[in-house]
């Protein structure tokens, strides 16, 4: 199959998904035209923030790509790096099991620019760096929440604390999980752990008999990231946890639109800011621990809910932060779509 007959695939993929999310949302029409009027002028910087957000990440994966391949991708500007960010999240937004979409179309278009092999390892260590910063985000956010528990601003209690030490001791898992990953590689041992799923042994093994002398050289550059060039390595990963600092704006811009500012001032800014920080990573956590579903679809909504009301707003908050993230996502899936066809 030719790539140009891939590109088409994924590009009506990403069609249909975005037809099929408009006709089962969650809200009717009226209701969502209400939300949006709500919203107002507040829409253009709440959509417009993300145009800086996936500017970031593509930085963090232009320093990965750069490590990787060299002078190879000397070629490779940083417009075409960033149009395939973009197209990369929104194919993971509209399919099922994100990753599914996304991963697969940014390793065929940017084999077009360096070796296939260098395309797979770079696309595989950014997907890597992605969710190695969410654990960080997750992990400093707990320190957050106790911060503003031990002023005052947020409750404690034994429940509260429950949770917050579950999540520490899940991050920790990650951290070692993701640092055996850095040093050894991933692929090879990934491949090795489905082939112990029934029915997927025989699959496993030939594949890892057919390609793995590739597959080998994939962990290798993998592994290399880390012990060879840890500037580029420790650069993506600020930046990516960056990314979602920055992400924490359109949640703030959202509680700014109900007048909720703690009070106003350097101060009250900084808390409410804070506070957004929170939401976004209580949310992502939530969705990313079911993220099988499209978009993960009810899972989002519920999660901005949940955070939400446990900070002490209100539900009915909650469900107007979900609903215009909703539109927003489906915005920039759209333009992540229009932007395969671009040259």
């Amino acid at each position: 199959m030719t790539k140009q007959r891939l590109n088409n695939i994924f590009f009506f993929l990403g069609v249909a998904a975005v037809v099929v999310m408009l006709f089962t949302f969650d809200v009717s029409f009226v209701e969502l035209w209400e939300h949006l009027c709500h919203a107002g002028y507040w829409l253009i910087p709440i959509i417009g923030v993300w145009i800086i957000i996936y500017g970031i990440n593509a930085l963090s994966w232009q320093a990965i790509i750069r490590s990787r391949s060299g002078h190879e991708a000397d070629g490779l500007s940083f417009w075409r790096i960033y149009r395939l960010t973009i197209t990369g999240y929104a194919l993971n937004y509209a399919t099922p099991v994100g990753g599914l979409g996304g991963e697969p179309y940014r390793i065929l278009e940017l084999s077009k620019d360096v070796s296939r092999q260098h395309a797979a390892s770079s696309v595989i260590l950014y997907a890597m760096m992605h969710f190695f910063a969410h654990f960080w985000f997750w992990f400093s956010s707990i320190f957050i929440y106790l911060a503003l528990a031990a002023v005052g601003d947020l409750p404690i209690n034994t429940a509260i604390a429950t949770v917050l030490g579950i999540i520490i001791v899940f991050c920790l898992i990650a951290f070692w999980i993701f640092s055996r990953g850095y040093r050894k590689g991933l692929v090879v041992g990934a491949l090795r752990l489905i082939g112990r799923i029934p029915g997927l042994k025989g699959w496993s093994s030939r594949f890892l008999e057919k390609h793995s002398e590739s597959l080998h050289n994939i962990d290798t550059q993998i592994a290399s990231l880390y012990a060879e060039d840890k500037s580029a390595f420790y650069r993506s990963l600020l930046l990516e946890y960056l990314s979602r600092i920055v992400q924490s704006s359109e949640v703030f811009f959202m509680l700014l639109l109900f007048g909720i500012d703690c009070g106003g001032g350097f101060t009250g800014l900084t808390l409410t800011y804070l506070h957004s920080i929170l939401i976004v990573s209580f949310t992502t956590l939530f969705a990313n621990l079911i993220g099988f579903l499209p978009m993960q679809l009810g899972v989002q909504e519920g999660g901005f809910v949940l955070s939400i009301a446990a900070l002490g707003l209100s539900a009915a908050l909650g469900i107007f932060v979900s609903i215009i993230c909703r539109v927003r996502e489906i915005i920039w899936i759209l333009i992540g779509i229009l932007l395969m066809k671009l040259k």
